[in-house]
């Protein structure tokens, strides 16, 4: 069991965590950061390799254009103020999965430096939250301890993963709870998917998230002793283990014990972390300049060029869809959850008389269809055409609600486009006075005693009027025109 289960509200209640978050990003190259093998996961393994990328005597590293391009794209896109020089560094320590003994990464001259991402917190204000660096590195290769027959002997390497280019991005100790964390990683990988330098898989390890966590006594201004968490495979990983994590240094510390300065792995089996090995400090890695590097030099014209190439990012983008198509927050903040979808509204939104229908259709009858198919939006058999079709009929007044959620009904089991039902099928809407007048006559006449209830001040049985209405239309008349003659009928 957790150890913080025995740990009362008061005790938790009496300190303050304090966490950072370490992410390394893998670039999305077509070729390693130091050499021309292929940058590509789900190789067989060890065929992606070369004397530079194993560390083999006389090779030498050769710096990739586009990973520069990328790191400087990304560290602009986190408000960070990028260094016109920076330096590359030995990291030195040794490892199975690290044939050269060192990593070629930066140390005290990044890329890049003081950035920030504003999340929002609890209470509903924003927080922003400083990013230390972000600097440059190459991947280790990687260590495979099961799967194997003589697993419990024996550990395999597979080095395609050496000299992948990334990114690790380091955040001040500014976030308070794990809820936080959550949100900066979920805003942090929301805005690198936008500027497109990496896919973010982490399924595939293209991105990989360590956190540091220490707790102190509310009103204390020394940080306390922090562990290091790592082996976090999805954000809702890291906010439980910076749960268990905070509440543990807080049961050791109310014992009389202390905490340890060291690296733990988060078991999420087990809903818990274990000791790994005590925490190197920066000087045991013995950093020095790469010699076979030369520093790297960004000229104010490449800077501008990238600052120039920089997408929309999301929280802007929101902000201009909810002024520009009258959209509430909820529903900007899924439009704009990945570019490639907002970018597809949008394109739609532009063609359509009313893009506010384009979206509460494309969000709720087409969205939840495809959520109960397991599909994704791309899957959709009804085309963002089919949708500002819908919604231009209905903004016209030809079709009712419940004629599109039929259509689409047939149109999601036929796989067929909505334009395509729609002329095959052509529900019309009645929209004529006398007929529809007629039709709440006859209703009125037939429900003495629910007009009895109107009258006498039950307004809600309006609901019941319109439905008897719209279902002796079959579903055909206009929902507004109904109940505009319905009012003055009851009302008269």
């Amino acid at each position: 069991m957790p150890a913080a289960a025995a740990l009362s509200p008061e005790i938790l209640a009496k300190y303050e965590p304090v966490i950072g978050l370490e992410v390394h990003v893998q670039l999305l190259t077509a070729t390693k950061i130091f050499c021309g093998c292929a940058n590509k996961f789900g190789s067989e393994p060890n065929s992606n390799v070369c004397p530079v990328c194993l560390g083999l005597p006389g090779s030498l590293p050769v710096l990739n254009q586009k990973a520069v391009e990328f790191a400087t794209t990304a560290s602009l896109a986190i408000n960070c103020t990028v260094n016109p020089r920076s330096i590359f560094a030995r990291k030195n320590y040794f490892y199975p999965d690290l044939p050269k003994g060192y990593q070629i990464s930066q140390y005290d001259k990044p890329i890049a430096e003081h950035g920030w991402i504003d999340v929002p917190t609890a209470d509903g204000s924003i927080k922003k939250i400083g990013i230390t660096r972000l600097h440059m590195e190459e991947d280790a290769g990687k260590s495979l301890h099961d799967g194997f027959p003589d697993s419990a002997k024996r550990t395999y390497l597979d080095l395609n993963r050496c000299g992948t280019p990334l990114c690790e991005i380091v955040s001040d100790p500014d976030i308070r709870t794990p809820d936080e964390a959550f949100e900066y990683l979920t805003r942090l990988k929301e805005i690198l998917l936008y500027t497109g330098v990496s896919d973010c898989n982490m399924e595939e390890g293209s991105l990989r998230c360590d956190a540091n966590v220490s707790v102190r006594l509310k009103g204390a201004e020394r940080f306390g002793t922090k562990a290091e968490v790592k082996n976090v495979n999805s954000f809702r990983f890291v906010r439980e283990a910076l749960e268990y994590e905070i509440e543990r240094q807080i049961e050791v510390i109310e014992s009389g014990g202390r905490v340890l300065q060291e690296s733990r792995l988060w078991n999420a089996n087990e809903g818990r972390t274990y000791s790994m090995r005590s925490k190197e400090q920066a000087h045991d890695y013995r950093y020095f300049p790469e010699p076979d590097l030369p520093p790297l030099i960004l000229s104010p014209e490449f800077l501008e060029h990238r600052r120039a190439e920089l997408p929309e990012l999301p929280e802007a983008r929101r902000a201009r869809m909810i002024a520009e198509y009258d959209l509430n927050e909820k529903d900007a903040r899924t439009l704009t959850a990945s570019r490639a979808f907002a970018d597809r509204f949008e394109s739609a939104a532009k063609t359509a008389k009313n893009p506010r229908r384009v979206a509460n259709l494309l969000l709720s009858e087409i969205g939840g269809r495809l959520n109960a198919l397991g599909l994704e939006q791309e899957n959709s058999p009804v085309s963002m055409a089919g949708i500002v079709f819908a919604a231009d009929l209905l903004d016209e007044g030809k079709i009712s609600s419940k004629q599109i959620k039929g259509l689409l009904d047939v149109a999601f089991e036929k796989g067929e486009d909505f334009s395509a039902v729609y002329e095959r099928e052509k529900p019309q809407q009645i929209s004529d006075s006398g007929a529809i007048e007629a039709m709440i006559d006859k209703v009125i006449a037939e429900s003495p005693k629910q007009v009895e209830q109107y009258r006498a001040g039950k307004k809600t049985m309006a609901a019941f009027f319109v439905g008897q209405v719209m279902k002796a239309s079959k579903g055909q008349a206009n929902p507004a025109l109904v109940n505009e003659l319905l009012t003055k009928k009851l009302e008269g």
